[in-house]
């Protein structure tokens, strides 16, 4: 079907179509390909043509599970989010490390598919895939655990998340942009180091900090920087849950 006659505003809206015999290609085959695809090279490289020709397929056989390329990202979409690991708690007192554990799981989802944060926003209105649902769900009962009531947990959730997805999409655009130079993140920082000294020099603070070199292991730093946030942004809501106690 093509894009300009899809009125559905989701796939996961668009009723699923019949017919008597098997199609050639499955869900699962066209979404696993498409990650590989996109893992590899990135978004710009999807399309349904490009798709079709690694699957050994026309792209009509694609357009029968999927009306668009759209489409096709919020399965992938989905499909990831399947990574990320929510643990289900009983006990209030757990709620803070589950949720620093699930927040460090989604980092590390986003870190290992860096292309997703280029089209998070395509589907900021869709979030309907059973997967997304799930570990949303899951979430929102780390925080009901911790005594938040439904409303005030949902709005913990989507701070903690924002808070991860800001973070990750920074390293990742990052890391995305070192893979292209062919360098790694070690190799960047060291033929930096010296240039960024200097143009600090005329500014105290940053030159004293740059001098110090906290960047011999850039790796730990976005780890502790990382972990830094969290901490603060749960402390917040640690705060926040005493305060409704009483």
């Amino acid at each position: 079907m093509p894009a300009e006659e899809q009125s559905f505003p989701s796939v996961w809206a668009r009723p699923r179509r019949r017919r008597r015999e098997q199609p050639a290609l499955s869900q699962e085959q066209i979404v696993s390909e498409a990650l590989q695809l996109l893992d590899s090279e990135g978004i710009d490289a999807l399309s349904m043509r490009r798709l079709g020709n690694r699957l050994g397929a026309v792209a009509t056989a694609v357009y029968w599970h999927v009306a668009n390329k759209d489409e096709l990202i919020e399965l992938v979409i989905d499909e990831i989010y399947g990574e990320v690991e929510v643990p289900e708690v009983d006990d209030p007192a757990a709620w803070r490390e589950a949720a620093a554990a699930t927040a460090r799981s989604l980092r590390s989802m986003i870190l290992r598919h860096p292309w997703i944060v280029s089209v998070l926003d395509e589907v900021a209105l869709c979030y309907l895939g059973p997967n997304l649902m799930r570990a949303s769900d899951r979430m929102l009962g780390v925080f009901t655990t911790a005594g938040f009531d439904l409303v005030e947990a949902d709005q913990a959730m989507k701070s903690l998340v924002a808070y991860v997805l800001g973070m990750a999409a920074s390293e990742a655009a990052m890391l995305t942009r070192l893979t292209r130079s062919g360098r790694t993140e070690q190799e960047w920082v060291e033929s930096m180091s010296a240039t960024a000294e200097e143009a600090a020099r005329p500014y105290p603070r940053l030159h004293a900090l740059y001098a110090a070199d906290p960047f011999s292991d850039p790796e730990r730093v976005r780890v502790d920087n990382f972990g830094y946030g969290l901490d603060r942004v749960l402390d917040g809501l640690e705060a926040r849950r005493a305060a409704a106690k009483n």
